[in-house]
């Protein structure tokens, strides 16, 4: 989702790389819920981070816990230190309910991550 709004609010100076520490594949739900916020992000793809280990990055987004504690040094683009950004969001694929509610979960994160990247975006604070 991330991936999806920071392409979405970025200039073209800004390439948005999106990775994990683990591949779960697209979730489908996840895909419905940015389609009805004007998203598509039905082309992106799971991947690991390690997939990106030879390349150099300025800013490190993390979006969950387990990211942020297991994430990899990555070098800047600049030489100077990467600038790793952290904000946990709850995990939309762990909401439970009835199907209603659960699109709900899923509705209620995108919202907060995209409302975390236009903030990036537009008000930097880093």
């Amino acid at each position: 989702m991330a991936e999806g709004y920071l392409r979405k609010y970025a200039d073209a100076s800004v390439e948005v790389y999106s990775a994990g520490i683990e591949a779960h594949g697209l979730n489908p739900r996840a895909v419905a819920s940015m389609a009805r916020d004007g998203v598509d992000i039905s082309g992106q793809k799971s991947t690991l981070v390690d997939e990106y280990a030879a390349m150099v990055f300025d800013v490190v987004l993390t979006v969950c816990d387990n990211a942020q504690e297991n994430c990899p040094i990555l070098p800047s683009k600049s030489g100077a230190p990467t600038i790793r950004l952290h904000h946990s969001f709850p995990d939309p694929a762990k909401a439970q309910g009835t199907p209603e509610e659960i699109q709900e979960a899923f509705d209620s994160v995108r919202d907060q991550i995209r409302d975390y990247c236009r903030e990036l975006i537009y008000k930097p604070s880093w």
